[in-house]
């Protein structure tokens, strides 16, 4: 299953490589080895994610609900991805959606994430992973407020927040502008 790992994130990092020419040193798309700083090996990954993030990001779990660090978040910033350190949403899409995880109406970018069809636990949902780690990240539903109608229910486990005044430290300062126009 390492090996299995190891060649998803090698070739996310890639896919992701070329969607973003960002210069940071925490993302896929930043001018980095072959591996993008992505974990070479599941036991890399296991050393950088704690067991909840683990279990949540590659295991497809759920994490409880207003019990989690972001769910009630209202700094300005984006959420990245914990493994690829890829950006995937932004506080500006945030709302409180009730349900105690982490909701937002869009992704950054389309291309930043994935949709797929889940029919695990007896119902028809559609799960969201990261493109750039392809790691589970939560689900859509089409019940969120408007401009998209979409509720992009994250679990916190799988993102890092990076605050609005880090950003340039981080190497993420071309997303400053989307709080500037506050889509």
């Amino acid at each position: 299953m390492g090996v299995l790992v190891l060649s998803a994130l090698t070739s996310a990092c890639h896919r992701e490589k070329k969607m973003s020419d960002q210069s940071s040193s925490q993302s896929c798309g930043s001018a980095q080895s072959a591996s993008c700083g992505l974990p070479k090996s599941d036991g890399e990954l296991r050393k950088l994610l704690t067991p909840e993030q683990y279990r949540v990001m590659k295991e497809n779990g759920t994490e409880y609900p207003f019990r989690n660090e972001y769910w009630n978040n209202k700094r300005e910033g984006i959420y990245v991805d914990r493994i690829s350190g890829a950006p995937l949403f932004s506080s500006v899409d945030k709302f409180d959606s009730g349900t105690g995880w982490p909701s937002f109406t869009r992704p950054l970018r389309p291309e930043a994430v994935k949709e797929i069809q889940d029919e695990s636990h007896g119902m028809v949902r559609v799960e969201v992973r990261s493109a750039g780690s392809d790691s589970h990240l939560g689900h859509v539903f089409p019940d969120g407020p408007k401009p998209t109608g979409l509720r992009y229910c994250i679990n916190s486990a799988a993102l890092r927040f990076v605050a609005l005044e880090d950003l340039e430290k981080e190497g993420l300062g071309e997303w400053r502008a989307g709080f500037d126009t506050k889509r």
